[in-house]
Parts: C-alpha cells; structure tokens; sequence
C-alpha cells in the first residue's frame, strides 16, 4: 500500500497548478462552502456558477436565507434543478441561525442532523473550513479510487476499503485542498470513458493505467431506458389573466407555480383529454381553443411530452383547488417560479 505522502504530495502539486478558478475557492466562509456543495449536488460546476454568484448577492450570509421567503428563495434556484436541496437548505439555515446563533455546529454530528446534509456535505464542508481530516466521497472520487484500486464493483466490502484507504492517504495537513484534489482529478482527469492517464500525477500508483484499461474500472451498468410520460395542460384565460397553480405538498417540484393539467393515459387526441381533466380535478369548465405546441422535457428519472392548449374560462366558473392559485398577465411570469417545461410553453407562447 502507497503511503499518504507517495499520494498526496503529488496530488496537492497537481491541484495547486491545474485547480479550476471557481469563486467559492477564493473563500473558507462556513456559509459560501455549504451554499456551494449543496448547488454542486448532481449538477456540473459551470451551470453551477453564475446561479451561486447572483446567489450570494441577494443571498450573502445566512441571516439573510433564514430572513427571506421560500418562494423568493426558489425563483433565485430556479433552473438549477432538484429543489429540495433549495428546501432543505432554507430550513437548515433557519437551525443554524435560531440554535447556533448564525454559525456552524462546533460537532460535525449535529452538522450532518441538519435537513439535506449527509455524510458527503459534511466531511467537503468541515475539511475545507475547519480542517477536519475526513474523507469526501462522491462518484468522482469512487471512480478515481476504483481505478487505483482496481475495484470493478461497489460492494459494500469495497466500499469500504475505499473509505478506510483515503482515511489513511488523507493529508492531515490540508484535508480539505486533498478533498478538492480528488474530486477535481475525477472531474477533469480521471474521466469514465476516456480518461487523461498521461496527465495524471498518480498514475504511477493507478492499478487501472498499470493494466492498461483503467476505463473497465469500476464496472459500467447498462443504463435502463427512461420512462416516459403524457401530459396535457392549459393556459386558461380570463379576460387578460391566466391561471397558476402552486405545486404545495409534492415530493417532485414542491412550491414551484405550474399550468394547470395532468398525465394522460394515450398521447393522441389530447384535446378532450385535457377538458375531462381540468372538468374531474379542478371543477373548471373551459373551451378549448388552440395548441400553443408540444414540448419534450427530461427529469433526472423519467421524461415528458407536454402538449399545451391555450383555454379560455367559461363565465361562472371558479377553480376548487385545496392548493394556492393566482391569475397572472403574461407580463408577470418573471415573478414566480416555474418548472423548466412550462418555461418551454412559454416560450412557444412568446414566438
């Protein structure tokens, strides 16, 4: 086994030089971290970066987090994408200011109790701000790790050597730049298909570039199709006025405003479709007028074809929803936040 100065020393020279400039790099406050490992969450650092900087000006400590309102809090996430970690964020804040008067937790334990933090969030964040010599391990750092290694599965056996092997190749010195390292190797090195062996500083220590096919580690899973799902909406109007509605108590997009409308079983014929949805759901009683267009879009776990018509709201009819709506002008979509589809139909509403 490579010791941890054969590993780090090489590794911290390497980032030193090759370290991407990104702008929570140019600080350790607790706030800026935290903030930027919850953005970063399954999402690449350059979408990543300009919704950080007009973050952090709105937004800049966490006085002013735990101040603000979630649907403020979403329209300045909105696009990022998985807004739980926006929720989670928010009432995590709302913690750390009432019980830890705006600072973080002395204990990395009551850290990770905190709504959205896990294990990942709290060893990237106590090791870049406090210097705590805990390992981060995300998918980069598993394939890195994988490679050196030569560890086709993740089997909880193999997991585990992984943990164990970067608590002892940690530098106990600057645990956080080592943290960084590992990450930024997988990230723009140690590639899944086609990595850069040549530009690595630990290929002498890689028992994947030594065999001479580091790409067959770890073991690639054959990727299962996404589902795919109908969904027909309306832009209901009311003299100048259309309705929206506020996805209140959902796990998917929960807070965010939407269109009114529902899956459908068949992708043809979506006109009537949508008449009998909004007549059962919502109690409205439209006439149906004409396509605004047809839009595909891809979550994380499954995909949808949304078919938008434009509706106008027959006299004497009132919407029966449990959850909050308002009639907004056209002018007005900019204030709320809305899910990337409907964005999409806007769009095709503009043009």
């Amino acid at each position: 086994m490579y010791s941890a100065m054969n590993i780090s020393k090489p590794l911290l020279c390497w980032y030193r030089k090759s370290k991407r400039p990104m702008p929570w790099r140019q600080t350790k406050e607790p706030y800026k971290i935290w903030l930027s490992e919850t953005m970063l969450q399954q999402t690449q650092v350059q979408t990543v970066i300009p919704f950080y900087n007009r973050w952090v000006e709105k937004y800049p400590d966490f006085d002013s987090v735990a101040r603000a309102d979630s649907d403020s809090l979403l329209k300045s996430w909105e696009g990022l994408g998985y807004y739980n970690r926006c929720h989670n964020f928010h009432k995590a804040v709302k913690i750390i200011v009432h019980k830890y008067s705006s600072s973080l937790p002395d204990e990395i334990e009551d850290f990770k109790a905190l709504p959205g933090v896990g294990n990942y969030t709290a060893a990237a964040v106590y090791s870049i701000v406090y210097s705590h010599s805990i390992p981060v391990v995300d998918g980069n750092v598993n394939r890195v790790m994988s490679r050196l290694l030569r560890l086709r599965r993740f089997t909880p056996y193999n997991k585990k050597r992984i943990l164990s092997t970067l608590n002892k190749w940690i530098d106990k010195t600057r645990p956080g730049d080592f943290n960084q390292a590992m990450m930024e190797l997988g990230s723009i090195i140690c590639l899944p298909k086609i990595p850069k062996c040549e530009d690595c500083p630990l290929k002498p220590f890689c028992g994947g570039a030594i065999s001479g096919h580091p790409e067959l580690y770890p073991y690639s899973k054959i990727k299962k199709s996404l589902p795919w799902q109908n969904v027909v909406t309306g832009v209901i109007w009311r003299n100048d006025s259309f309705l929206i509605l506020k996805r209140s108590g959902y796990n998917h997009l929960n807070n965010l405003w939407e269109l009114p409308g529902g899956k459908t079983q068949i992708k043809n014929k979506p006109h009537p479709q949508l008449a009998e949805l909004l007549k059962n759901k919502y109690k409205l009683d439209v006439s149906i007028k004409n396509k605004i267009g047809e839009i595909n879009h891809r979550y994380s776990h499954f995909g949808i074809t949304l078919s938008g018509f434009h509706c106008s709201l027959i006299k004497g009819t009132k919407p029966e929803v449990s959850q909050p709506y308002r009639w907004i002008r056209q002018t007005e979509i900019n204030r709320y936040a809305f899910p990337k589809a409907n964005h999409k139909l806007f769009k095709l509403m503009q043009e």
